[in-house]
């Protein structure tokens, strides 16, 4: 019966079985045969469309896409000879021909999909000249840069747009020459249903979708005598950075970077964790106030990403967000008001820049509602981890090698809690942590729910705290929270607190990450191990509950007064809107 589902062929000469249903490509990558690919992506459907993964096959008479023709009983496939290797060349080689000739000066130089793949197939030479598409670059987005002349066209950009985050803001249009990515009738980015996330930038094999640079302006920032430049690192960060280096994914690199960035002439290292202590004793409140008074379920608002997705398509899920601003907003805005009061500082003259996962947050640093009276930002840049990795490099810094660093207080202090945030559930986690003690009166009533740890994308259950039983959902990736948010919709009443994070794995696999090799942006390993990073951060913490924070307790005993306090609404609060796009007004 096993053996019924199950197929045999040979693989340049090598006998092999392997289940039904499996692909060339995939039975080639059990054999340890790396065949080209530039359209496949092994989190995305397949399209088949850039060709370069063509091989032969026995009796076909045609090359076939490996990537998308399943293996049959009795298949001989040839993956390398004189004929498929100049066939995958020419291939290469129009591309090549049709794109920018700008690599040196190009963000994705050296990691560059498109490159390394002319490299690898000994691409030397341009030999097709004529007319080559040109299209203008659009900057209208605060987070994304869409370059249509670096397109190739794998449509990877559009399958994470529609299957992973249920956007479905891109499409190609046009034919043959003419055809180009973009959102509906071609409009700028910042007129359309574009969400900011940057999950496309993460899939582009080229330079096609980027970041919006924010290194310039920091670099001007640290260079001027005037300012008193600050900086804060979001939980995920520390999990990630260290791949720029070289080192394995899920390394936590914490202390090195503290001191890279001092050695950036940052003259405040804060952690954006204590914003998160502080959200969660903020957010626990607003909990237990709803759970009274209602209305249910409440909604955790911590990714942008996530807030644009609401206001724009789940309008009438507004009232069900918490207010609560995001962790690095709650600290900027203390940076520019309880900070500067604290050390006798003109706000005017501080200068504050988050290091995010996250491109998102380039656009919530820019949203009106996070700026003081005078209309300035609290947040001034936001760079991505990317950004961070390139400016250390810059420096001649070599992370690895550098001795251990240490946040500054009040505002570098935080809980193991706070940790947890950059992984998807960390927030559900957090919350649970704070709300069990608040509602059975017991310290460390109970510091782990691993069973909202949900990586995998969706997951919904009943969390005993005491005599309360609350019913909890987790989604990360907007296709998988919209489970959950249609059931809102149909039933209000169902759940009781919902945590939404627009990314793949939450944090982690924000759209401002380190690119991990060739097609495995998206990898759940490499998800799962910057998650063990930070529950392996969190447990060895003294501090593992928000409110045993001693720098919160003291900010809320001499500035606050106390959570939900008036003072507490307007530095650490806000609210939202209906975003419809600008076309459709």
């Amino acid at each position: 019966m096993a053996n019924k589902h199950k197929v045999s062929l040979t693989i340049d000469g090598n006998p092999m079985t392997v289940p039904e249903g499996t692909t060339i490509m995939e039975a080639a990558d059990q054999l340890g045969i790396h065949i080209p690919r530039l359209c496949y992506h092994p989190e995305l459907s397949l399209a088949g469309s850039c060709r370069v993964c063509i091989v032969d096959v026995k009796g076909m008479g045609y090359f076939m896409t490996s990537c998308s023709v399943a293996v049959w009983e009795g298949m001989e496939v040839q993956t390398n000879s004189p004929e498929i290797r100049q066939a995958r060349r020419d291939i290469v080689e129009l591309l090549l021909d049709n794109h920018p000739r700008d690599c040196q000066t190009c963000e994705r130089d050296g990691n560059c999909e498109l490159q390394n793949l002319a490299f690898s197939m000994g691409v030397r030479t341009r030999f097709f000249e004529g007319e080559r598409k040109q299209f203008p670059v659009d900057k209208s987005s605060h987070s994304v840069v869409r370059n249509p002349e670096k397109c190739i066209l794998c449509g990877r950009c559009v399958r994470v747009c529609a299957e992973i985050q249920g956007v479905c803001n891109l499409s190609q249009h046009g034919r043959g020459f003419d055809t180009v990515v973009g959102p509906a009738h071609l409009a700028k980015m910042d007129d359309s249903v574009c969400i900011q996330c940057g999950q496309c930038i993460n899939v582009c094999p080229t330079a096609a979708f980027l970041e919006r640079e924010s290194t310039d302006p920091v670099w001007r920032a640290l260079a001027d005598p005037e300012l008193h430049v600050v900086v804060q690192t979001a939980p995920s960060i520390r999990a990630a950075i260290g791949e720029g280096f070289g080192m394995a994914p899920g390394t936590p690199a914490t202390a090195q970077m503290i001191t890279a960035l001092r050695r950036l002439g940052f003259d405040a290292v804060f952690d954006t964790n204590f914003g998160a202590d502080l959200t969660i004793v903020e957010e626990a409140h607003e909990f237990l106030t709803r759970l009274k008074d209602g209305p249910l379920p409440m909604i955790t608002s911590c990714s942008p990403g996530w807030v644009s997705f609401m206001e724009k398509f789940y309008p009438e899920l507004i009232p069900h967000a918490s207010t609560c601003r995001s962790p690095m907003s709650m600290l900027s805005a203390l940076s520019k008001t309880y900070y500067a009061e604290k050390m006798g500082l003109d706000p005017s003259k501080i200068f504050m820049v988050a290091v995010m996962p996250c491109v998102a947050k380039k656009y919530e640093a820019n949203r009106p509602e996070h700026a003081d009276e005078q209309g300035r930002p609290f947040t001034d840049a936001v760079l991505t981890t990317r950004e961070l990795i390139w400016m250390i490099k810059c420096y001649g810094i070599s992370l690895p090698s550098l001795p251990p660093g240490e946040f500054d207080a009040p505002l570098g202090i935080s809980s193991g809690a706070g940790d947890i945030f950059g992984s998807t559930g960390g927030v559900m986690e957090a919350t649970l942590r704070a709300a069990g003690k608040l509602i059975t009166g017991k310290p460390g009533y109970r510091l782990e729910f691993t069973e909202v740890r949900a990586v995998e994308g969706l997951r919904e259950l009943y969390v005993a705290l005491g005599p309360q039983n609350v019913h909890v959902g987790v989604a990360n990736g907007l296709q998988n929270a919209k489970v959950l948010l249609d059931k809102v919709v149909a039933n209000p009443d169902e759940l009781h607190v919902i945590e939404v994070m627009a990314c793949p794995g939450g944090c982690i696999g924000g759209g401002g990450q380190p690119y991990p090799p060739s097609g495995k942006i998206l990898d759940p390993e490499v998800l799962r191990k910057r998650a063990e990073a930070l529950y392996t951060i969190d447990k060895s913490k003294k501090l593992r509950e928000s409110y045993d924070n001693p720098a919160i307790g003291e900010l809320y005993d001499n500035y606050l007064d106390e959570p939900g306090s008036k003072k507490a609404h307007k530095l650490l609060h806000t609210h939202y809107s209906a975003r419809l796009p600008r076309g459709i007004r």
